[in-house]
């Protein structure tokens, strides 16, 4: 079927749907590969899934799409930032911690990490967990960041440093990579790499592996494990659930490229530390799971991130939960509750693996 021309003007904009791909430039009609128009449809609730999860879906999209300021406007980007952050604290609600429970800033120096410890945990418990928040690349991060530590270390029972990276508009890439680098590096000055956990979700997901990357390229050992929770692995090229699945996630639209570009700063969108997909995995990358839905914007991301390692000889699983979008079912679900499950599981079989071995891991070439 003919392109039309709303689709040829679509993909001239600095984003191009039709192409699969993210760029700055003008795409002539020659270069547009053949679509597919799928006729407007009605998607049900599935009966598939749990009432908690039929009952949120049934509430249909739930955030609307954000009209990002243009890229040089950085007080613009400050405002929208702070708003959504606010948003997000106020949706959480304020829950004071168990008695016997603090959250510790640790200082290093750009930026802060919070650790904390799970209620009940052992003296001698050398488990740690290093989490990189989600949020676009561009939310999330201080007081959201802080008061999000405490229910990932009672998720997965264990120690846990949660890094408040810098970023965009005032510290695009790479500095949120710098920063994931220089909290892992911290950790190991008082933990073994076999006792290290590297977690995140969405943009946190990202960090995740492009923090294994640099950090491995950088002389320092591989984690134990990598948790992976629906990542954007390939900031310039978007894989096909981007657009089957346009619409139908109720948390993640398409807007999210613009703040995206903004995190890149104009760097190339193939930089291995930008979007691990481009990663040269066979030279060294921990066990990983990574989970999606088949609601979520970013299955594809995932998969082919899944893909890519097993092409690498790497142990990796996917779990794909039905009809979770991209962020599940907002916590109300038993699948939710799967899902978290699923993580401390793997998460413990390999701290496990590493108590097997007491003894230091030479640095990955």
């Amino acid at each position: 079927m003919a392109v039309t021309a709303g689709a040829l003007e679509d993909a001239r904009a600095p984003n191009c749907w039709q192409c699969g791909a993210m760029s700055t430039r003008a795409v002539g009609p020659d270069e547009l590969p053949p679509a597919l128009h799928v006729p407007e449809r009605v998607v049900p609730v599935p009966a598939s899934v749990s009432p908690e999860a039929q009952a949120m879906l049934g509430l249909g999209v739930l955030t609307p799409a954000t009209r990002w300021p243009a890229l040089d406007d950085v007080d613009g980007w400050r405002r929208v930032i702070t708003e959504r952050d606010q948003a997000a604290l106020a949706a959480a609600g304020a829950s004071p911690l168990p008695a016997g429970t603090e959250v510790r800033d640790i200082d290093l120096g750009d930026f802060p990490v919070y650790e904390i410890a799970p209620v009940g945990a052992a003296g001698d418990d050398r488990r740690v967990y290093l989490d990189f928040h989600g949020g676009g690349f561009v939310q999330g991060g201080g007081a959201v960041c802080r008061a999000r530590t405490y229910n990932t270390s009672q998720w997965i029972g264990a120690r846990v440093w949660s890094v408040d990276y810098r970023m965009p508009p005032d510290h695009p890439y790479p500095a949120a990579v710098t920063d994931c680098v220089t909290a892992y590096r911290a950790l190991l000055d008082q933990y073994r790499p076999q006792d290290v956990v590297l977690g995140g979700s969405s943009a946190g997901a990202s960090l995740v592996a492009s923090t294994i990357l640099r950090a491995r390229d950088e002389g320092l050992p591989l984690p134990a494990a990598a948790v992976m929770n629906t990542p954007v692995v390939d900031l310039g090229t978007w894989g096909d659930t981007f657009h089957t699945n346009h619409g139908i996630d109720s948390i993640l639209d398409r807007d999210l490229v613009q703040a995206l570009l903004l995190y890149a700063g104009g760097h190339d969108l193939r930089d291995p530390y930008l979007s691990p997909l481009h990663g040269d995995l066979a030279k060294g990358f921990p066990p990983t799971i990574l989970l999606s839905g088949t609601r979520d914007l970013l299955l594809s991301d995932t998969v082919r991130f899944h893909r890519a390692l097993l092409r690498a000889g790497l142990e990796a699983e996917l779990h794909v939960f039905e009809a979770a979008g991209h962020g599940g079912f907002l916590g109300t679900a038993p699948e939710d509750r799967e899902r978290l499950a699923q993580m401390r599981q793997f998460a413990e079989s390999a701290w496990a693996r590493g108590q097997q071995d007491r003894r230091p891991r030479p640095p990955q070439p």
